[in-house]
């Protein structure tokens, strides 16, 4: 992926972003004053958290062979009173014909997202706004 990513507003509550050559939709709810029509910013978030530790699980069973339709990731949040995360818990569920001896490693595993890591120590933001033109 290129360190850039270029946004755009095309409508309403949609904001767009372009990066390697895909581009990602997102909107606000309807209740929000969105057309609902992808999914809102925060959810890509909390999507990207789930779907980066499945990587690392989808990989560790191709490695020892284990197939992996049968596996799946269920990510839940929890928040405070005001709206705030305050846990998020993501549940690997395994068939039965997954060898115990592989539960906690599966665990090791999908700890090792690269999103989780960059929210355990985050990176210094910057904005700031140049005139362009």
């Amino acid at each position: 992926m290129d360190d850039e990513i270029r946004v755009s507003f095309p409508g309403r509550r949609r904001v767009d972003a372009s990066f390697g050559g895909f581009l990602v939709a997102t909107d606000q709810p309807v209740d929000e004053g969105g057309e609902g029509s992808a999914p809102a910013p925060f959810d890509l978030f909390l999507a990207s958290l789930a779907t980066c530790a499945g990587i690392y699980v989808l990989r560790f069973c191709q490695l020892r062979g284990i197939p992996a339709d049968g596996v799946r990731l269920v990510q839940r949040v929890e928040r405070d009173p005001e709206g705030k995360i305050v846990t998020i818990t993501i549940r690997i569920e395994v068939p039965p014909q997954v060898p115990e001896k592989y539960h906690d490693a599966l665990v090791r595993v999908a700890a090792k997202c690269a999103v989780k890591k960059t929210i355990e120590s985050p990176p210094r933001f910057v904005i700031e706004t140049v005139v362009v033109g």
